[in-house]
């Protein structure tokens, strides 16, 4: 054996199998958090998996008792939202509230606490002194939570989409309410990982935890409300005229309708004489100086195209934060 492979026959052995570094330390020390995010993407994924198969099959069940006793004369009608719909539709809804806030909130805790922590304590500038430079701490604190969130928000988005592909119809909701729109898609990861920059902006920049916290879930808050009030002007919408306006599809969300007036001007109202038809509509138009009808709506051919243009606008923002927050690091160790 030679001086330069020999080693003190008392000094402890390290298995090269098992992970070392930055990022494993980062996993060993959070290891509490990681738990909690693991068990709280396995409830919500079994009750997504429950709403998709057992839930929505005691719905159907259902449907047909009340349909089977509409045509039996002796047959007292039950309710048409029974118990196994009213149980069904909390669950399902309370899941897809779970997939929009959760993420965001396990994220904001992360980036935030794990950043200002580490600095509050001193535990960041120990680490700079024992080989391990600022940014490559910096990037173990952001790439670990990130992998993480990514991979269980991913995850829950499936199982949320397999359940609302099968199951839709049973849902008392539209593919573009505010929620269901963001369960549905790529939007719910990017909202996530944004606030996971934005907590470790807020920690870098304030160096304490519950400040830290308290104000990256406050600018979460504010980016959440910010994408509703945007989220229709992110992709044109379609403009329809005359009888097309009267006969928006269901499925479609409607933004505006309204009468187009001789001078061309577009109001948004519909005077209640052009529910009538044929002579007493023409009569009617032209006491109001109406030429014909309007409606501006996003089909649901718009889902994509939403999604991602959000998606693009949500990661444009984190990677602001992200640059931002190595910047701030860079001045503090220069």
């Amino acid at each position: 054996m030679t001086a330069a492979t020999a080693t003190h026959p008392l000094a402890p052995r390290r298995s090269p199998l098992l992970p070392r570094g930055t990022v494993w330390t980062a996993l060993r020390v959070h290891s509490t958090a990681l738990w909690i995010w693991a068990a709280l993407v396995t409830v919500t994924g079994a009750a997504l998996l429950w709403a998709y198969g057992p839930g929505a099959d005691g719905v159907r069940e259902w449907n047909r008792t009340v349909a089977r006793c509409s045509l039996e004369p002796t047959c007292v009608d039950p309710a048409l939202d029974g118990p196994a719909y009213g149980f069904y539709d909390l669950i399902a809804t309370t899941a897809t509230s779970a997939i929009v806030y959760l993420p965001c909130l396990v994220a904001d805790w992360a980036g935030a606490t794990l950043v200002a922590r580490d600095l509050e304590n001193g535990t960041a500038a120990l680490a700079w002194t024992q080989s391990v430079t600022p940014a490559r701490w910096l990037a173990a604190q952001l790439a670990v939570p990130a992998a993480l969130v990514t991979a269980g928000t991913t995850l829950l988005v499936l199982l949320h989409r397999l359940m609302w592909n099968d199951g839709h119809e049973l849902l008392a909701q539209a593919w573009y309410e505010p929620d269901v729109f963001r369960a549905n898609g790529t939007v719910t990861v990017a909202a996530a990982l944004c606030a996971l920059a934005v907590g470790a902006l807020a920690g870098m920049l304030l160096r304490r935890t519950l400040p830290a916290l308290g104000l990256a879930v406050a600018v979460t808050v504010a980016l959440l409300v910010l994408e509703d009030l945007l989220r229709d002007s992110m992709w044109p919408a379609v403009t329809v005229t005359g009888a097309a306006a009267s006969r928006v599809p269901d499925s479609a969300e409607l933004l505006e309708r309204g009468v187009i007036l001789t001078s061309g001007e577009r109001v948004a109202r519909t005077p209640a004489c052009l529910d009538g038809t044929g002579a007493d509509l023409r009569r009617c138009m032209s006491e109001n100086g109406v030429s014909g009808l309007y409606a501006v709506h996003h089909p649901s051919s718009h889902f994509w195209p939403l999604q991602l243009t959000e998606t693009a606008v949500l990661l444009a923002v984190a990677a602001l934060a992200v640059f931002l927050t190595f910047r701030a690091l860079k001045r503090r160790t220069a």
